[in-house]
This record gives C-alpha cells, sequence and structure tokens, in this order.
C-alpha cells in the first residue's frame, strides 16, 4: 500500500501555518510525549506549539517559550518549544486524572480548531483525553471525533467534498476505518444502515484522493457476521444491508469491494489489495490497526473542514511521570497533520 502519508516531513517551519497541539489530560503522559516530540522535530520540523499551563511543562523538564499569538512559532520552535498559556486552571498529579481539569482540556481543543478553522493554524493535533473524567464533568460527547464534528459543523469542506466526521486508524502498513464508533456492538447493529456505508466510504475515498495523494483509491468492506453472512445463514445483515450500500458504491464510480470475511481481510496479502479498509464495528477496525503498528499508528479524523489527527494510544495514567512514555505515535501523527496540510494547500 501507499506508504507516503506516514513518511517524516521534513517541511519548513515557515513554509506554512504551524499545526496545534493540544494538552490532551494532564494526568497522562501528553506533556512528556510533546516534549519528546519536539526534541525529535524541532530542527527540521513540522513546526508546532502546544496549548497547555507552561509551569506544568517546565516542570516536566521541558525548554519552552511562552508565546501569544501562533504567529511567534517560527522563530521560537527550533530552540525552544512554543507554548501558548491555557486560560483555566491546571492541577495535575502524573497518574491521576481529575474532572477538575475539563474545562482546561475542553479549551485547549477548543482553541485549537479556532486556530485551524482561522488558518492560524494549518492543522490539530489532538493529545489523549480520558473521556470518563470529561463525561463526569458534563462533557456531552463520547470522545474526541463527535466533540471536533459539532465544533466545525458550519464551516465549509474544501471543494465540493462530503462533510461528516469519520474516524481512520493509518499506518504504513494499513488503513483501517470502523463505520460504528463509541457505542456497543449492540447499537452498533441497530444503528448500521445502506446510508451510513455509503456516506462513510464516500468520505473515506474522497479523502485518500485528497488528503493522501491516492488517485484511484480501492476500498475494502468487510461483513459484520461470521463469514460475511455464509449467505444469510448466519445473520442477514451483510446482505440486506451492506451489498447494498456496495451497489450504490459501485454505481456512483467508487472502487470498492465486498462484503469480505473479516477474519481474512487483514494479512499481508490481502492488505496489498486495498488502500483501507471499512469495518462495521470499531473493534473489526481497530485490533488489526494496533496488532500490526501499536506504536505508529495514527488517529486521523476524516471529512472535517480542518485536519486532525491523534496519536493511537490513550493517556496512559499507568506510566504517566516514569519517563518510558514513547512518542512513536505522536511524531507519526505530527508527520502525518503536515503533510496533509500540504496537499490542502496545493489543491491536491
Amino acid at each position: 500500500m501507499d506508504k507516503e502519508a506516514t513518511a517524516t516531513s521534513h517541511s519548513s517551519a515557515s513554509s506554512k501555518s504551524p499545526l496545534a497541539l493540544t494538552m490532551g489530560d494532564p494526568g497522562g503522559v501528553s506533556g512528556e510525549i510533546s516534549i519528546a516530540a519536539w526534541r525529535k522535530l524541532h530542527k527540521a520540523g513540522p513546526a508546532f506549539f502546544l496549548i497547555d499551563e507552561p509551569s506544568r511543562l517546565q516542570s516536566l523538564g521541558a525548554n519552552i517559550a511562552t508565546i501569544s499569538d501562533p504567529r511567534e512559532v517560527p522563530d521560537t520552535f527550533a530552540n525552544a518549544l512554543p507554548v501558548l498559556p491555557i486560560n483555566a486552571a491546571v492541577q495535575f498529579t502524573p497518574g491521576i486524572s481529575s474532572a477538575e481539569n475539563a474545562p482546561a482540556v475542553i479549551e485547549s481543543i477548543e482553541r485549537a480548531v479556532a486556530f485551524a478553522l482561522d488558518g492560524t493554524a494549518s492543522g490539530v493535533i489532538t493529545n489523549p483525553i480520558q473521556k470518563s473524567s470529561l463525561m463526569s464533568a458534563g462533557f456531552a460527547f463520547p470522545g474526541h471525533t463527535e466533540f471536533l464534528e459539532s465544533l466545525t459543523n458550519d464551516a465549509p469542506m474544501p471543494g465540493d467534498r462530503q462533510q461528516g466526521a469519520v474516524m481512520m486508524l493509518a499506518s504504513p502498513q494499513l488503513r483501517t476505518v470502523p463505520v460504528t464508533i463509541h457505542v456497543s456492538v449492540k447499537e452498533a447493529v441497530k444503528a448500521l444502515k445502506p446510508a451510513m456505508i455509503i456516506d462513510c466510504a464516500t468520505i473515506v475515498s474522497e479523502a485518500l484522493i485528497h488528503d493522501f495523494g491516492i488517485e484511484n483509491p480501492r476500498l475494502a468492506i468487510s461483513g459484520l457476521n461470521p463469514h460475511a453472512g455464509e449467505a444469510g445463514a448466519l445473520g442477514a445483515e451483510d446482505s440486506l444491508i451492506i451489498e447494498p450500500a456496495i451497489d450504490e458504491l459501485r454505481a456512483r464510480g467508487v472502487n470498492v469491494r465486498g462484503p469480505l470475511p473479516a477474519d481474512t481481510m487483514f494479512h499481508e496479502e490481502a492488505r496489498a489489495s486495498y488502500d483501507a479498509a471499512l469495518c462495521m464495528l470499531h473493534d473489526q477496525a481497530l485490533i488489526p490497526a494496533k496488532t500490526l503498528a501499536f506504536h505508529e499508528a495514527v488517529n486521523v479524523t476524516l471529512g472535517l473542514p480542518i485536519i486532525r489527527t491523534s496519536p493511537d494510544h490513550g493517556t496512559a495514567l499507568d506510566i504517566a511521570g516514569a519517563g518510558t512514555a514513547r512518542p512513536d505515535s505522536l511524531i507519526a501523527a505530527i508527520n502525518l497533520a503536515d503533510q496533509m496540510a500540504d496537499r490542502r494547500l496545493s489543491g491536491s
């Protein structure tokens, strides 16, 4: 498959707006991996700034430059990690996630998105959040994807592309997309409709063309039931819901095949036959992605008017403060966001 989307970028820090990096949960590893990412990237870019509490980064040993405007980033990035101070109070203890930090965590995301919408930032990279802590403070969304969709609903998509938040896990080995995301398996099956699959596949196909540079993207679509339903013997959803969606996508000119048994879609030979796999359930998509590239995979939200990527792991509260957190996925997320921004700027 095409590996260009995850190659390291060496674009000039001054060639476009910097990337905005959110603080994530302050009790997790976001500060540690953000500092490590800056140390890896500060000489060659891509340039980014962190929306966070400067004192907490300093307590973690960071060499920071407090900024008041993202336009200061090109002059500071090579020598110090640029930090735009958060307005809300931040209290943090490594390894402990607190609902008291929810206003700061949410503010960081909202400001990053606002910068991306007005062009001050070329994209957003979100550090991991602790959803349970946010929800206990009244956060109304099951995750980043849904929150980002709500923040960008009124902004137009570039060109005539279809809008609607779609989650992709991208790595050099595999791109997977769960059609249903943060719901139970029972609710996912109830929610699954042909129109949902059609919309998801359309957004993925358009993103692969415009954001990943793949001229004629090939999509593989999984079945829902074992053996893709075994002609109805193991469930009717594959023939009643998934097959009609595939027929309509083909009629629209999308290069798609399926429904395919999910247990035979992810070996090396199978992966070489498509550019992205659409899966009906969250774990159908994320288990192979994380098995093949746990430290390299990037969470990308497609179908938004802004670019958003994220490391494909959680807050890692169990190792926060230990100095062992790996920044690989965050670095990959920064590089991928930079490459996507380049493509959008070039109009590809």
